[in-house]
């Protein structure tokens, strides 16, 4: 099976499991999940360079929603992510996140260390290769679908192209569940870990 046939599969089953999902988080760590479990190259860690000196291969997903207040991006349904960041918020300008949100446009970085604007925003460590996927819903920018690995070169454009389909069916069901009632009902979490535009580093 190619990994398009095998994308179109994921995107029906992950699909159904957000359609079916209780609420909107749920649903977005529905499609987080499938494409935490299919994308990237599975192979890109045995490369010469594509993992420095300590790093081991990982993966992380989730959404970001863009807080009513519009001052941060707040990480919901996540994979991989240390259990204190569950609440992630990132500055709406910090960033990837933020060139995202400025261009609404999908986004791949093949290899992080050539973007000297790349931030680290994971507590852990610093992701080499990523993508990102806009969810619109009637031109409005709600947030965005992201997965990241720590080996370079392990996000490709399939991988981009995939991500992006799943946002498509995100932003459906995120409007079909009250996601936006539910993103201000929580948008000042207990648990918040906020960082600053310059990320994790920053704060020592």
């Amino acid at each position: 099976m190619s990994l398009l046939e095998a994308g179109l599969a994921m995107l029906e089953k992950a699909g159904t499991e957000a359609l079916d999902a209780p609420g909107p988080e749920e649903a977005m760590h529905a499609l987080a999940r499938g494409c935490f479990d299919l994308l990237g190259d599975r192979e890109a860690h045995l490369r010469p360079g594509a993992l420095k000196e300590g790093e081991r291969q990982f993966f992380v997903a989730g959404t970001f929603f863009v807080l009513p207040d519009r001052r941060y991006h707040m990480l919901v349904g996540s994979l991989g992510f240390p259990p204190e960041q569950r609440r992630l918020m990132v500055p709406i300008d910090g960033g990837h996140p933020g060139w995202v949100y400025a261009n609404r446009s999908k986004l791949l970085l093949e290899n992080t260390d050539e973007h000297g604007t790349f931030r680290q925003y994971l507590k852990t460590s610093r992701m080499g290769s990523t993508i990102f996927a806009p969810i619109m819903w009637e031109g409005a920018f709600h947030g965005q679908l992201i997965m990241a690995a720590q080996a370079r070169h392990t996000m490709r454009p399939v991988d981009l192209s995939i991500i992006v389909a799943a946002s498509r069916i995100a932003a459906g069901c995120w409007m079909a569940k009250g996601g936006p009632a539910w993103l201000a009902a929580n948008a000042d979490p207990a648990d918040a870990y906020r960082v600053d535009r310059e990320g994790v580093d920053s704060k020592g």
